[in-house]
Parts: C-alpha cells; sequence; structure tokens
C-alpha cells in the first residue's frame, strides 16, 4: 500500500538567510506478541533515512530517488519483521532537503522550483497475526523533533552540531513527552510508484595517500588557474589538505577525538594548482555569488567533546580527490581521521580490459571511475559543480556504460523522469530533472536523442522489450516535433553543437549545427523504426522509416558533396557521423573514408572533434580497416589527447582537451565527465574483440573480431550479458596471434578475423567455441 497521507514536521523552508534542522519523526507502537508477517513503505521527501528500533535500516544513501516529485512520488518498501519485537517498537525517520527543498543548483533554477516546499513523510506500516492486519499510516499521532543535522543540501553538504544529538530518540523507552506532533499537508502532485532503480551504496573505502598542512590559502581564485587574484571571503588558515588519490564521488567519514563545540569544516575539491588545493573546477564561475564560494562541496561537524567521534554527513555527495580541513589540530592530524567512502549507483560491473599498453589500461580504469562517479540514481555530467541529468552526456554514454555496467534498471527508471519532463509538443529540456531549465538553452538533436538512444542501448543490453514500449509515445512525440522543425530542404538546424571542441586554435573545425541536428535526426528515425518493429508496432515502424528516407534525401542532396564524398563541415566529426549513420552508399564508402582520413592527417594525427565526434570516430575507423589510425589517433602524446589526461596523472575522465596549466578553461573545466567515455566500448569492441548482442535481437550472441593493431601486443576483455559470459585473449607470437576464447555453455555467435588474417584451415571465420586459436596474416 503506498499511502497519500503526508505529514510534516514544520512548514518552513530554507533560504539563503536560514536553515531548517533535518526534521525527526517518531512513531512508536506495541506488540503483545511476535507477528508473521510486517512491512512499511515510505516516501520520505526529498530524502530520508530510516530507522527502527534504534537500527538504521536505509536501502543506501540519497533514498528514495532524486527527482521531480510532481512528476513521479517514489516510495520504498521494507520488510520490518527481522527488526520487530514484542512489546514497545519504534521506527523513526529523518528528512533531508534533497530535490524537494534545495537551495544549491541555483543557477539552473533549482532554489525556485515549483514543487519546493516544507519536507514531508507518508508511509503505511502493516502488520499481520494471529488475529489478523493492521494498517497505520501518518497523521498527527506521530512525533517531531528537530535533528542534530542544522542544514543539508544534495549540492552543497551539511552541518552537524553533535551537541544536538538526542541519544536513542529511535530506541523503546525515550522520553518524547517534550517533542511536537506532525501535522497533515498535501500530497505532492506526482504519481505513486516503487522505485525500482539499485540503490546508492558505498562500494570502496579509501585511506589518503598524502596529507599536508599549509598556513594560508585562498580555495577559489576569481579567474585563472593560478593565484594571482585569489576571491578574499575563500581565504583559510592552519588548515590540511588530504589527498586520496583517486578523483571519485562518495562522502568522508570523519573519526576525531577533540574538545565540546570544536568546528571541524571540510571543503572538497578535484584538483590542485600551483600545487595548492583549488575549487576552481567545481564552482560555477560564470555566475557566483558569496554562497557558492562559502558553501561549496562542504560539511562542517561540531564536536559533542565525548570520547572518539564518528560523522558521516547524510544526504549529500561530493566529487573530489582532495579534502580540505579546516579546525583541527596538528595532532588530529593524522591519517585515521578520514575515510574516502565512494558512492555509486549499485550497478554490477560486466567487463574487464586489459591489454600491453598501460596508458590504455589507466584510460578504460579513468573511464569505469568517471562512469559509477555521475551513477547516483541520475545520470549525472558531473559529480561536483553541477549534478545535473544532461541528456547529450548520457545519450552519447549510454553504450559504453551499459557494456561495462549493468546499470538497465537504474537507467531505465530516470528515463521515466526524461518521459514525464517532455511537453505535449514534444520538446525535450537538456537537464533532466529540470525545475524549467534547458528549453530554451541546453538541448537540442544531440541533446534530446537520449529519448531514442538510451530505450536502443538498454533493449540491445538487456533484451526487455518492455522499455521500448514504454517509451515509444516519447519517442514518436519527439520524432514528429523534430520533423515539424524542417525548413524548406527538409533540414534541421536549432539547439547546441557537437560539444567540448578542441578548436579554440584551430579554425574550420567546427561541424555545422545544420548537419549534426538533421543527421542525429535521421539515426534517431532508424533506431525508432528498429525499436517499433521489436515492439510488434508496423505502422509506427513504417511512419519511423518514411521520416530517415525523407531526412537522408534532404541531407544527401544538401549536405553532402557528391564529388568528393565530403559531408557539410569536412571535419572530423561530420565525416565520422556520416559514415556511421550510413548517409554514404556501400559503393560511395571508400571515397568517403579518404576524406575521412584527410581530416585526421589535417590534424596532424590529433583527435579534432566534439563528444559527438568522438563517440563513432574510433569505431568507424575500425571497422572499416583502419585500427593502426584509431591508435595514432588515441595515443597521440599531445594536445589534443586522450594520452594528456594520462600523462597529467588525472584517474577519471576530463571535461575537455585543454593544453596542460594553460589559463581560465584549465582552471575551469571538470576532471570527471563521462561523456568521452565511449573510448572504452572502442578497446572492449575493436581491440579485445568482444561484441555483445551485435543484431540487438539476441543477448546471448557475441560476435568475437579482434582489429589487432600493430601498436598492441596483446589485450584482454571480459564481457557477462544475459547470464552468459565470453572472455578474450589474444598475443602477437613469431608464428602469429595466438586467440584464447572462453565461452559459456549458452553463447553464440562468430568469431571474424579481419582482411588478411585467417585461422590455421585458411577460414576467416568459424562459429564461437572455447578453445586457442593460431592466427596468422
Amino acid at each position: 500500500m503506498l499511502s497519500s497521507k503526508f505529514i510534516c514536521a514544520t512548514e518552513r523552508v530554507c533560504d539563503r538567510t536560514s536553515h531548517v534542522p533535518a526534521p525527526l519523526f517518531r512513531k512508536s507502537f506495541t506488540l503483545y506478541k511476535k507477528p508473521h508477517a510486517a512491512s512499511l513503505t515510505l516516501c520520505g521527501l526529498g530524502l530520508y533515512e530510516l530507522f527502527i528500533n534504534g537500527k538504521r535500516i536505509t536501502k543506501g544513501a540519497l533514498a528514495p530517488y532524486i527527482n521531480n516529485p510532481d512528476h513521479i512520488l517514489y516510495y520504498d518498501a521494507y520488510d520490518l519483521l527481522p527488526y520487530l519485537r514484542e512489546g514497545e517498537n519504534v521506527f523513526g525517520v529523518m528528512l533531508g532537503n534533497g530535490f524537494f527543498n534545495p537551495l544549491g543548483g541555483a543557477h539552473w533554477g533549482f532554489d525556485k522550483a515549483p514543487w519546493r516546499g516544507p519536507l514531508r513523510l507518508a508511509f503505511s506500516l502493516e502488520i499481520e497475526d494471529g488475529d489478523g492486519r493492521t494498517v497505520q499510516e501518518a497523521d498527527g499521532s506521530v512525533r517531531v523533533s528537530d535533528s542534530a543535522v542544522l542544514f543539508d543540501d544534495l549540492r552543497i553538504g551539511a552541518f552537524y552540531d553533535a551537541a544536538r544529538e538526542q541519544a536513542g530518540w529511535c530506541d523503546a523507552g525515550f522520553d518524547d513527552s517534550g517533542w511536537g506532533y506532525a501535522k497533515p499537508i498535501a500530497a505532492p502532485k506526482g504519481e505513486a510508484r516503487l522505485c525500482e532503480a539499485e540503490p546508492v551504496r558505498v562500494y570502496r573505502e579509501l585511506r589518503p595517500i598524502s596529507l599536508s598542512h599549509t598556513d594560508e590559502l585562498c580555495y577559489v581564485c576569481e579567474a585563472s588557474a593560478s593565484y594571482d587574484r585569489p576571491i578574499a571571503c575563500t581565504r583559510v588558515q592552519d588548515v590540511y589538505v588530504y589527498d586520496f588519490g583517486e578523483n571519485n564521488a562518495g562522502v568522508c567519514r570523519l573519526r576525531i577525538r577533540g574538545r565540546a563545540g570544536q568546528k571541524v569544516t571540510l571543503r572538497f575539491g578535484e584538483d590542485v594548482f600551483d600545487g595548492k588545493f583549488s575549487l576552481r573546477s567545481t564552482v560555477n564561475m560564470n555566475r557566483y555569488e558569496e554562497l557558492d564560494l562559502l558553501y561549496p562541496q562542504m560539511d562542517t561537524y561540531i564536536l559533542r567533546g565525548k570520547g572518539v567521534e564518528e560523522f558521516v554527513p547524510p544526504f549529500t555527495y561530493h566529487g573530489f580527490r582532495y579534502v580540505l580541513v579546516e579546525g583541527i589540530t596538528k595532532e588530529q592530524a593524522t591519517p585515521d581521521l578520514l575515510t574516502y567512502l565512494v558512492m555509486s549507483s549499485d550497478t554490477k560491473p560486466r567487463a574487464t580490459f586489459s591489454c600491453s599498453d598501460e596508458r590504455l589500461n589507466k584510460l578504460y580504469e579513468m573511464t569505469c571511475r568517471a562512469d559509477r562517479a555521475n551513477l547516483m540514481y541520475v545520470p549525472t555530467d558531473c559529480p561536483h559543480r553541477e549534478k545535473n541529468g544532461w541528456t547529450a552526456d548520457i545519450s552519447l554514454s549510454a553504450e559504453h556504460i551499459l557494456l561495462n555496467f549493468d546499470a538497465t534498471l537504474t537507467l531505465g527508471e530516470w528515463l521515466r523522469s526524461v518521459k514525464c519532463a517532455q511537453r505535449e509538443s514534444g520538446e525535450l529540456p537538456g537537464v533532466v530533472p529540470t525545475a524549467g531549465f534547458g528549453f530554451r538553452w541546453g538541448n537540442g538533436p544531440i541533446w534530446d536523442s537520449v529519448c531514442v538512444y538510451l530505450p536502443y542501448y538498454c533493449y540491445q543490453y538487456s533484451g526487455d522489450r518492455g522499455i521500448i514500449k514504454e517509451n515509444l509515445d516519447m519517442i514518436f512525440r519527439y520524432l514528429r516535433y523534430a520533423l515539424s522543425r524542417r525548413d524548406e530542404r527538409g533540414l534541421l538546424e536549432y539547439g547546441l553543437e557537437d560539444w567540448a571542441q578542441p578548436n579554440e586554435e584551430v579554425e574550420n573545425t567546427l561541424a555545422p549545427v545544420l548537419f549534426t541536428d538533421s543527421a542525429m535526426v535521421f539515426d534517431m528515425a532508424k533506431k525508432a523504426a528498429f525499436l517499433a518493429t521489436e515492439a510488434g508496432e508496423p505502422a509506427l515502424a513504417e511512419e519511423a522509416e518514411e521520416m530517415a528516407a525523407q531526412m537522408k534525401q534532404a541531407i544527401r542532396r544538401h549536405l553532402i558533396d557528391p564529388a568528393t564524398m565530403t559531408a557539410a563541415g569536412d571535419c572530423q566529426t561530420s565525416q565520422a557521423v556520416a559514415i556511421a549513420f550510413g548517409l554514404f552508399e556501400p559503393e560511395e564508402l571508400p571515397a568517403a573514408l579518404d576524406r575521412l582520413l584527410e581530416t585526421i592527417r589535417r590534424a596532424d594525427g590529433h583527435l579534432l572533434c566534439g563528444v559527438l565526434g568522438g563517440r563513432f570516430l574510433f569505431h568507424v575507423l575500425a571497422t572499416h580497416g583502419y585500427a593502426d589510425m584509431a591508435m595514432k589517433v588515441l595515443t597521440a602524446p599531445t594536445y589534443p589527447s586522450y594520452m594528456q589526461w594520462v600523462e597529467n596523472g588525472c584517474t577519471a575522465l576530463c571535461e575537455s582537451f585543454v593544453p596542460s596549466g594553460k589559463g581560465e578553461k584549465h582552471g575551469r573545466d571538470s576532471k570527471n565527465h563521462h561523456f568521452w567515455g565511449d573510448i572504452s566500448s572502442f578497446l572492449i569492441r575493436q581491440i579485445a574483440g568482444i561484441k555483445p548482442n551485435p543484431s540487438c535481437r539476441n543477448v546471448r550472441e557475441f560476435e568475437i573480431s579482434p582489429a589487432f593493431p600493430k601498436k598492441i601486443g596483446h589485450a584482454a576483455a571480459s564481457v557477462a550479458l544475459a547470464g552468459e559470459e565470453v572472455s578474450v585473449s589474444w598475443k602477437r607470437g613469431k608464428d602469429g596471434i595466438l586467440l584464447h576464447v572462453t565461452a559459456s555453455a549458452g553463447a553464440v555467435g562468430r568469431i571474424l578475423l579481419p582482411q588478411d588474417y585467417r585461422f590455421e584451415d585458411g577460414s576467416p571465420s568459424r562459429a564461437i567455441a572455447s578453445g586457442t586459436y593460431l592466427i596468422r596474416s
């Protein structure tokens, strides 16, 4: 039962001048005998922590979910039977602001979200025993009080005063006579549903690799990565910096012994500049107020002064490698003070990769780290400055994230928020959830493609047609909207361009929006036709096929030079996208590939495209026999290059390619973004050669087709999908390439060798079977 009876502790809401403590809710009930069954469903808005008889049993961090509550009200269900006893029992809830009452995120309008209001709780406690079934819902009998959490915010952090703790508040026998009573309050507008996404949990603990002391520093400077223009209000003294060696997402557990009233402040950053801790990349410097500088990713703990105290901040998380600690003594500054609790949605890894080039191994690790740091229910762009569900980011990353992690449930749940955010016209925002931001700026077909790409890749990696059927209406509403915006030539031009192109010093590398928009909608229509067919909707499939045919005809007529087979823009993005999407006919491909190779030669073998081009360039090269060129671009040592990030010691993927230490952009851009991460798919699918479900119609089908680039001496990968697992390793030897395959019993498919490679019997292919094969060229 999902109760719609909500209560609140106070009608106050946070603002920039006053904070509201996180409220506690306490419900006591008596059992005269042990029940047969006991269940609890609850919706705690914005976020909740659940306790039963003094024990925290919350499913994970940031429960129940992060979304717009005017669209969906998320509930969680618990089996309470293991925790109950005869006599008095108590369940308690502490509520945090989450997305319901945010103060952070003002740049995107979340502080003025239409759903903002007092925190509220609904629950249904159902107990069955030999005498029948009883149901208790939230009402005025629930006792309420302030907690020791004086302030919390998903983006900002938590402030905690341990002196205000009420020990045993959720235990039987606690005296709550000084507490108030809850008040009824209206339910939010959203539709009630149980959350199906994997919970957010701690999956690693990290110890600091070093700590250092500084007498004084400013953690934010005005305009550059250097410290020559410090902002006065960010000046701190006598501080320690803890380095955890990796840029992840999560919180720190603080363990400290000290005096009562001692205030410890933790600020979380991902980089150092001029050797000093800095928050330049985690503060939005384009438009900031003093609050953004005083409270960026900050937790505060005030000691009660009794024994060893431990604090883990609730209702928040941070993206960081470094922690700036203020308010501790030299004796307290030990490695044991802080432990990094690394968090992510609890999606299980499903792939591995390694090879002879250690730089590529690091790049794969960096990708997986960025993926996990940006999967906290919502697939975010970065885990620090924004924490926003930018739609292009996950649209371009969907395939590689689903290859590396079993994230179908989590991404499918977020798709419901995308569907709810769509306007009747078919328009989609660039950010989901949104308080209204992302319709006037921040969207367009590259971003909006999430409505097709995410269901498509979720289906490829799960085989679940339900995710198609649930989203077909959104897909076709968007496609009809997009086509309504065609110009007289049948082309499209609205929204953002290929993002994060390293073209600031190079002219004429930008892919025209007219081309990228038109090409994206063409590919979306093709994929929509496939999805409609799989869902048993032939009329919709026919409609989408006609859309795709019209778009292809217009693109080929106006945006492709038939004499040279050059896509508009004559750049890496346009040419790679045109080839990947099938805008050239088979007989035109040799000339089109020559033009793509020419764009790479003009760039002196460097990557010169944005995230859209980066998503397809390497696969196009390897698929068409140019794996060595793909490796040359991938391993280019100088700007712009993935290898820059590796050589500079980055531990997650960055937002953009920027010359090391140069100017404003170096200081501003995030060091933990995932939208360049399709390179991990390239490593598994092209270098190691495992392509899961290549037909998109059988999740137990695998194609094994390594490209065998000359720069790689050996490579290995594994992929587990639908209960089947395939592992591949290959190594060069003096007699040829030794290929080892291990496939579980239910895996089907073929081993396909590149042109000019053969098995010992002279054949270029064979059915997948476990074994070791000698391959000659």
